[in-house]
This record gives C-alpha cells, sequence and structure tokens, in this order.
C-alpha cells in the first residue's frame, strides 16, 4: 500500500448523535445574535428534531406522489434496479496479498459482500469467489444498518486489516480490526467507536491514530488534530501524543510506508484544503519537508515526488505550477535542490494524477479533456518514457499500479459515454495490456454521437463541454437536455459509461451534456484557481455560457434545458436557480451547498473556507453574497422548476442547506419539491435499491419539465 499525501486521505467527519446536538446548539446561538433579522428557517437545520423531521416526511410524500406514482417511473426504476444489481457488470478489484479482493452489491446483496479471488480465477467469465465478511449478515446479526466504508490491510502478511463501516452511509465511521485468514472480526483487537477517525497500521501492534477523544482533538472542520500511537492491547486513552495541529486547521494524520527496503513513518498536517505540511519521523521527531505548503506530496521507494499548484523557484530554476517534480529523497534531505520535471503543463494540457508500479510512475494526463496515459521509468541515467495508446477519440481512461511492492503491473480502465467500460491488465513497458473484463451494453447506443464543443464565457475563455446526442438531431431547440457540472476542488469532468443515463435518458431521445468549466482541474491548477473566491462567479458564468451555446446552437431552447449538479455542483444550479433562471425550463440539485453565510459552521464546512471564503470576515462576505443562492433567492423572480434532494444521515454537507431553501423558495410561492433520503450520507444512497430509486425521481422530474 503506496504512501497517499493527499487531504482526502485525513478526513472523516462527527458521529450523528453529537451532530444532532451540536447543530442545535449553533442554530439556537445564531437565532439570538441575529434578532429581528435572524433566519427563519434554523430550526431545519437541527438533523434530527422531531419538528424537523416532521417537516421532511411531508416534503417526502409530496415529492413521492408528484414523482414515483406513475407507471413510467415504475419502469424507470425496475430497469436501474436491473442495471445496477446485474451480475454481468466489471466487479473491480484490489490486490491484497495473494489475492484480489472486490466488494459486490447486487439483489441478494443488497448491503454488500466483500469476497476474493485468485487472479486465475478472475480472467474467468464468471470466477469462483470466497466471501470474506458478508453486510447483509452482519446488519441482521448486529441489528445495525452498516454501509461499506473500505478496508486497510497490514503489509506485508496482509492476515489482518481494518474494516470501516457506517451507520446509514454517514462519513463518520466505526473501525473494526479483522482477520482475513479466520474472516472474523479479532477479539479484544484495535476497535474505535463511532467518530471522524484518522486510522493507519504502523506495525502489527500500533496504530496512528486520530480521533475524538474530547475538548482540543478536532478541528474546527470537524476532523483529528492530534497524531497518536496507539499500542495493541491499551485504550485509545492511553495513545502516546506525537503531534498535533491547530484547532483551525482542516486536520492531521499520521502514515506508514510499508514499501521493503524503504520502511518510514509521516506526518501531515493540512492547514487548509488546498495547503499541507510534510513531516519524515527521524527518532520519534518529526522532521519537515520542505516544500510549498499549497504543493502536494508523495514518496516512492528512494524518491520524493512533488506535484505543484503555483510556480516555485527553487535550486536555481522556476518551476511551473501543475508540474510533477521528482528527485531522491535522501539528496533532498541533504539539502540538494536537484529536481527532474515528471510532466510539465501547457495552456490546455494537465496532471489529472498519477499512480506507481515496482519501477515506474503512470501519468494520468488530459490533453484538451481527453486522456493519455505516460509511463515513466528511471534507468540508472534519467527517466525514459513511453506511452498507452488511446482508444478511441473521445475516450477517458485510467491506470493504476496493481501492487508497487512486488511488480509492474497495472489495471486500466477505458470508457467512454457510449462505449462499455473495460478493465485491462499490463505490465509496464511490455506491450499492449490483456483486457480482463467487459461490461455489458446497458442501452441502445445505436445512431447516438458523442462531440466536443466550446462556449466563450463572459470574460471571453473559451469552455469546453461535451455533448452526447442522436447523430440526426435536427438543431430545432426541441431536444430536451440536461447539462451537467461540478467546477470545483480542481476536479476534473471527463466522459464516463453510465447504464442509468442511457438508458433513462439518452435511449428516449434526450441530450447529455458535460460541461468543462473553471473551478475544476481540466486544464491544471490555473484553471481550478481563476474560480477560486472572488472569483468564484466565473464558473457559474461558463456554466450559464455552455448553456447559452446549447440555445444558440439550436441544440435546445430554455423551455427544454434542464440542468443537474451535486455538492458543490449543487451550489452551482443552485446559482443557475438564483442568477440564470431564464436559461432553464427545470433543476434537479442534490446534496448541495446553499446557505454560503453559515456554511462554515455546518459540519465539514469549514475546511472549503480555501475554497470560496470566510463568510464571517465582512470582507470576504461581501463576495460571497453574490453566489449564496439562500441568500438572493427573491420572491418577486420567476424559477423554474426544482427538485432539491438530500439525505440525513448526510454529515459531509448538512442537509439543513437543501432543508431551508426549500423552505424559503416554498413562503415565496416557488414550484419546488424536495426529497430526503434516511440514509446514504453525502452520496444519497445506501444501497442500490435507493440509487436507483433517487436517479428515477431525477430523470422523471427532468423530463416531466423539459420534454
Amino acid at each position: 500500500m503506496k504512501l497517499c499525501l493527499a487531504v482526502s486521505c485525513l478526513l472523516t467527519l462527527f458521529s450523528m448523535p453529537a451532530l444532532a446536538a451540536t447543530t442545535s446548539k449553533v442554530a439556537s446561538s445564531a437565532k439570538a445574535k441575529g434578532g429581528a433579522n435572524a433566519d427563519p428557517y434554523l430550526w431545519l437545520e437541527n438533523v434530527t428534531g422531531t419538528k424537523a423531521l416532521a417537516w421532511v416526511k411531508e416534503q417526502d410524500v409530496r415529492s413521492k406522489k408528484a414523482l414515483a406514482e406513475s407507471p413510467e417511473f415504475e419502469a424507470m426504476n425496475a430497469r436501474f434496479r436491473t442495471i445496477l444489481d446485474s451480475k454481468e457488470k466489471i466487479p473491480f478489484v484490489e490486490k491484497i496479498g495473494d489475492r484480489y479482493y472486490n466488494f459486490w452489491r447486487d439483489d441478494e446483496h443488497p448491503r454488500g459482500l466483500w469476497r476474493r479471488t485468485t487472479l486465475a480465477e478472475y480472467r474467468k467469465d464468471h470466477p469462483a469467489w470466497e466471501s470474506v465478511l458478508d453486510l447483509d449478515a452482519l446488519d441482521k446479526s448486529e441489528k445495525e444498518n452498516w454501509v461499506w466504508k473500505g478496508a486497510n490491510p497490514l503489509p506485508p502478511d496482509y492476515t489482518l486489516c481494518l474494516v470501516s463501516l457506517s451507520r446509514g452511509g454517514a462519513d463518520a465511521v466505526v473501525v473494526r480490526e479483522f482477520d482475513l485468514k479466520t474472516r472474523e472480526f479479532v477479539k479484544g483487537g484495535f476497535t474505535l467507536p463511532e467518530a471522524k477517525s484518522n486510522t493507519a497500521w504502523k506495525n502489527k501492534d500500533e496504530l496512528w491514530m486520530g480521533t475524538d477523544s474530547g475538548p482540543g482533538s478536532m478541528t474546527t472542520s470537524g476532523y483529528p488534530n492530534v497524531v497518536k500511537v496507539w499500542k495493541r492491547g491499551t485504550p485509545p486513552s492511553a495513545a502516546k501524543l506525537v503531534y498535533q495541529g491547530k484547532v483551525a486547521d482542516v486536520g492531521s494524520g499520521g502514515f506508514h510506508d510499508f514499501t521493503p527496503g524503504f520502511e518510514r513513518d509521516f506526518i501531515q498536517r493540512a492547514p487548509t484544503f488546498f495547503t499541507n505540511e510534510l513531516f519524515l519521523v527521524q527518532g520519534g521527531k518529526p522532521v519537515k519537508i520542505e516544500k510549498p505548503d499549497d504543493a502536494d506530496a508523495g514518496v516512492h521507494r528512494e524518491w520524493l515526488l512533488i506535484r505543484l499548484r503555483t510556480d516555485w523557484s527553487v535550486g536555481g530554476k522556476t518551476w511551473p505550477g501543475g508540474a510533477l517534480l521528482a528527485t531522491r529523497l535522501d539528496d533532498f534531505l541533504a539539502g540538494k535542490r536537484e529536481f527532474e520535471a515528471l510532466f510539465t503543463p501547457t495552456e490546455r494540457k494537465s496532471l489529472d494524477g498519477y499512480s506507481t508500479t515496482l519501477h515506474t510512475i503512470l501519468l494520468n494526463e488530459l490533453d484538451n479533456v481527453k486522456s493519455r496515459i505516460e509511463v515513466l521509468r528511471h534507468d540508472g541515467r534519467g527517466w525514459t518514457r513511453s506511452s498507452i495508446p488511446a482508444p478511441s477519440e473521445f475516450g477517458a481512461m485510467g491506470a493504476s499500479g496493481v501492487d508497487d511492492f512486488e511488480s509492474d503491473d497495472y489495471f486500466l480502465t477505458v470508457t467512454d459515454f457510449l462505449t462499455p467500460t473495460t478493465l485491462f491488465i499490463g505490465t509496464a513497458g511490455t506491450g499492449s495490456p490483456e483486457r480482463l473484463k467487459h461490461s455489458p451494453s446497458f442501452f441502445d447506443a445505436k445512431g447516438l454521437r458523442i462531440s466536443q464543443h466550446e462556449a466563450v464565457s463572459k470574460d471571453g475563455t473559451h469552455v469546453p463541454y461535451f455533448q452526447v446526442a442522436r447523430g440526426d438531431l435536427k438543431n430545432d431547440g426541441t431536444a430536451p437536455t440536461m447539462l451537467n457540472g461540478y467546477g470545483g476542488f480542481e476536479v476534473s469532468n471527463t466522459p464516463t459509461y453510465s447504464g442509468l443515463l442511457g438508458s433513462g435518458w439518452l435511449e428516449k431521445g434526450g441530450v447529455f451534456v458535460l460541461a468543462n468549466i473553471r473551478g475544476g482541474g481540466e486544464f491544471g491548477p490555473k484553471w481550478h484557481e481563476a474560480a477560486l473566491k472572488a472569483n468564484r462567479l466565473r464558473a457559474y458564468e461558463d456554466f450559464a455560457a455552455v448553456g447559452q451555446d446549447l440555445i444558440q446552437r439550436k441544440v435546445t431552447s430554455p423551455a427544454h434545458l434542464g440542468c443537474i449538479g451535486g455538492s458543490n455542483g449543487g451550489l452551482l444550479v443552485g446559482n443557475m436557480l438564483t442568477q440564470y433562471p431564464e436559461l432553464f425550463g427545470a433543476i434537479v440539485c442534490e446534496s448541495p451547498l446553499l446557505d454560503m453565510k453559515r456554511y462554515n459552521h455546518l459540519l465539514a464546512g469549514a475546511s472549503w473556507m480555501g475554497e470560496y471564503g470566510n463568510p464571517d470576515l465582512p470582507k470576504e462576505w461581501a463576495f460571497i453574497r453574490t453566489f449564496s443562492p439562500y441568500a438572493n433567492a427573491k420572491k418577486d423572480a420567476h424559477y423554474p422548476p426544482t427538485l432539491f434532494t438530500s439525505s440525513t444521515r448526510d454529515d459531509r454537507v448538512h442537509p439543513g442547506h437543501a432543508r431551508k431553501m426549500v423552505a424559503k423558495l416554498e413562503a415565496q410561492g416557488h414550484d419546488v419539491l424536495y426529497y430526503e433520503n434516511v440514509e446514504g450520507g453525502h452520496a444519497g444512497s445506501a444501497d442500490n435499491k435507493q440509487l436507483a430509486f433517487m436517479t428515477a425521481m431525477a430523470y422523471t422530474f427532468l423530463w416531466q419539465h423539459l420534454k
């Protein structure tokens, strides 16, 4: 298991019981301070409050009646279930020791089955699987609603692992030690109660650990603030403190690199979502790796890899933001600053990520949002390069090492909007990879065509987007069109195959559009930074420009154009509602941020101030207010019909955002629906049945209003 030094490796969230109490107190305090101008809907932030849940139940009943009682909905929902439960879909695997593990859901295992097989079996059309942990059986025996959140195995023998289980899909988890040989939880083993904990193996008898242990142990973002070493057989309270960050940080965590011959411990502190400090533990003390705070760093064997966000002048050279640099870790610690650039960005070329094998580094690159894979190997004199060819013009590829402790093998996935995903296995530098698995076709793609276009945003920036439509589209402005985007946190939107989108939208004659707006990572850090904080409106101007371009090209018209987005994408479409209502005939807003005045006081919100700004500072609230849909909703505006969705168990983006927005819009007389799933967490659904239902509701809503 390779050391992944990304902020996301650190992040977990508060337990739900603590959430309910804390939120209620914060809401009461805010109301008292606000006086006559207090938010009248603060009571909806009390996640499990009796009054709030009664309101949610009424909303759910109304939304089900409007969307989920027609024969068309029932047929779509049933088809979605069939697709999601298909036993022919690809069972993606992770190599742990000499076995290949897969977590699987279908109609027989709605909560999921963790299982394993050999590579020889996996190559077969119908492998023989050995059950490791049956969550449905566990749910029944423990009378819980467990949702799988992954497992962390212990190298090198891979007998033990740490299993993370969530109640109802929340990010807060229960951690329990599990024996992969006996396939049972370890009696008296490492166990942590539900919390947002950071845990990682240090050795067989010690864990790196951070959890909610009282005042000072958690940050204002809700993540662990302390890094401790916890010894087997002792209570968590006896764990030894090694490092402590600041309460205002995002979080901190400890990790062990188990690479044979390169074993070492690291600690990472994340002051903000986009800055971090990396420490190598030497003699029991953390030694800081001197790098730009906004650069991400990782280690691979003898190499230190630094991925820049902004330009860095070091060693007599200036390296551009977006570059990936390599140097030997020992040389760097000795004071040398001699780097080699493994990737250098251009205006339209970016690094979407990288992975490692035993002797190589796999670069996942984007060139005008089109994928390519570069394979880098150091031959003792320098880095050599080769490529894995792209299978199609608009195909998206992703490569990752199978086991970088042992081999140069890699997994490669290839997909696009119309071509079912294919999984390959290959060995870096040895020719074409072997096809392992291929997803079945879940919809009729005959006559459909993928194309790429560009819209011109308000400031003249060219914004690319993908369009999936029938090749014989008449361009008379009548096509029901679903526009999707994200535009935040340097996340790139690339083509992918979806049986639900294909069967529920494209097959019916709908057009799908994916916008690559600023705020994302499609063109590297600068594309992301262009829409940060005070420049946030650029992301929304880009998205609106794509909508306007679709209308100008007569693909669709406002009456037939809808948009859909979740999380930060929910904030995006929320701003389409309040800023560009004339462009859309309907909007679906899922798990959204909407109240940007209070977002940093709700759950993990404080960790995102690097993206949006701090609304508690008057100068920053002045620009944040311009993209706060909750603050900008007006009674006298004409808004398109909008469906909002969320989850009671979402402990990342507070369901109060969607709840309060719906209550306010309803009071203003606007056409809105709201559905809140009782579980599912930030993903919105905890199993295939819930995912099918939620997706069918969204597509039904859009089709009703846009056809």
